[in-house]
């Protein structure tokens, strides 16, 4: 391994520093030369090998999170992870990825080598291999430390039919363990709050869990809900597929540390990231079966001692009560199902709610007054 002990620009000029850091760290971890297809630093361009069968599907992300090493992982796992995880839920199995790594300049070799290990060997956990990839060393103080970008190919059935055009008024909506942890986790490693506390950040591979719901002709859509959570995959899906999402909040698993932690900074754990999730939307029918499978497998959790039961469904869908008109350019009132069923002290019904089309309404799910299910959609009258 390199002698330097920091990386230096001289890392990314393309010349001898910057073999020995792809040989001395990226090439030591990935690549294996007696497997084939392996990663081959001596190559422009990689070839890789696809089944006859199926279709192949592709994603792309960028990671960026502080701190670089977090409880639960590192940007290394992460990036492998999300890759993986983005294919999975869409009904591919992942195969390959490419690697592009973008190094401050006086970021220490012992950490990139500790995340490139880690990276490492999450791929070889999800089957994955990495078979191209590229470094880049920016100015000090131009990165947050190290930046990853990913592009995975996966392989997926033909015939399979997964998406938001499926869904149903009635079809039931699933998660797959508590939601918020990797949110919390990494807030309070950044010890912004000077909040201590023991909550592990959940990312991990969904490849198992996506398999075992793909087992269920009654399933319609998958998503990792690593963008704004929970309730951000409802909110899309209310948008896109025209039905409205009653989440129940009782039934939603959330950690009695994070739900504390969201509790002291006003934080709602529903729209908080997960990085080892699967939201699903199944069938009624087999719902409980589908939850069933998943509590089976080790990747699959039953919801901690703070939610009221691990049998029921987190949420449905129902029918859109007003479709909006696309073609109005001009303020309107809009009638807002962000809570159809909003209940105050008094017991006063609140049917709908008044709002501006260019304005949008946040309710706290925290609040006294709020009842027990919430629905998250909005359309013009």
């Amino acid at each position: 391994m390199s002698k330097d002990r920091y990386i230096g620009l001289a890392h990314g000029n393309g010349g001898r520093y910057m073999r020995e850091l792809i040989a001395d760290v990226f090439a030591r971890h990935l690549a294996d030369p007696d497997k084939e297809g392996s990663l081959d630093v001596s190559l422009d361009a990689a070839p890789v090998s696809l089944p006859d069968e199926g279709e192949p599907y592709m994603s792309t992300d960028g990671f960026i999170v502080q701190p670089l090493e977090f409880p639960g992982g590192d940007i290394g796992s992460l990036a492998v992870h999300g890759t993986v995880n983005d294919l999975a839920v869409s009904g591919a199995r992942p195969l390959y990825f490419t690697l592009n790594a973008f190094i401050e300049e006086g970021l220490a070799f012992d950490c990139l080598d500790r995340i490139v290990q880690s990276l490492a060997a999450a791929a070889k956990a999800c089957g994955v291999q990495v078979v191209a990839g590229d470094t880049k060393v920016l100015p000090r103080g131009e990165g947050g430390g190290l930046y990853l970008a990913t592009t995975g190919i996966g392989m997926r059935p033909k015939g399979c039919d997964l998406g938001m055009h499926r869904i149903r008024p009635g079809d039931q909506v699933l998660v797959s363990g508590p939601v918020g942890d990797h949110g919390i986790a990494v807030m309070l490693a950044r010890e912004d709050f000077d909040i201590s506390g023991d909550v592990r950040s959940d990312n991990a591979s969904v490849i198992d869990l996506a398999e075992a719901a793909m087992r269920f002709n009654g399933l319609r859509f998958m998503r990792d809900p690593t963008r704004a959570g929970l309730a951000g995959v409802a909110y899309e899906i209310a948008q896109h597929a025209s039905v409205t999402i009653r989440l129940k909040e009782t039934e939603i698993p959330v950690r009695d540390s994070v739900r504390m932690v969201c509790e002291m900074l006003g934080y709602d754990p529903y729209y908080l990231a997960g990085e080892g999730r699967v939201v699903a939307i199944v069938s009624a029918e087999q719902a409980d079966d589908l939850l069933a499978s998943w509590q089976s497998l080790s990747s699959g959790e039953a919801p901690p001692s703070s939610a009221k039961s691990n049998k029921a469904p987190v949420a449905s869908c129902s029918k859109q009560r007003f479709q909006a008109n696309e073609s109005s350019t001009t303020w309107k009132k809009t009638l807002c199902q962000e809570f159809a069923e909003l209940k105050f002290p008094t017991r006063i019904q609140a049917d709908f709610l008044v709002c501006s089309i260019n304005n949008s309404i946040s309710i706290p799910t925290k609040s006294r007054w709020l009842n027990q299910s919430w629905s998250l959609n909005c359309s013009v009258k």
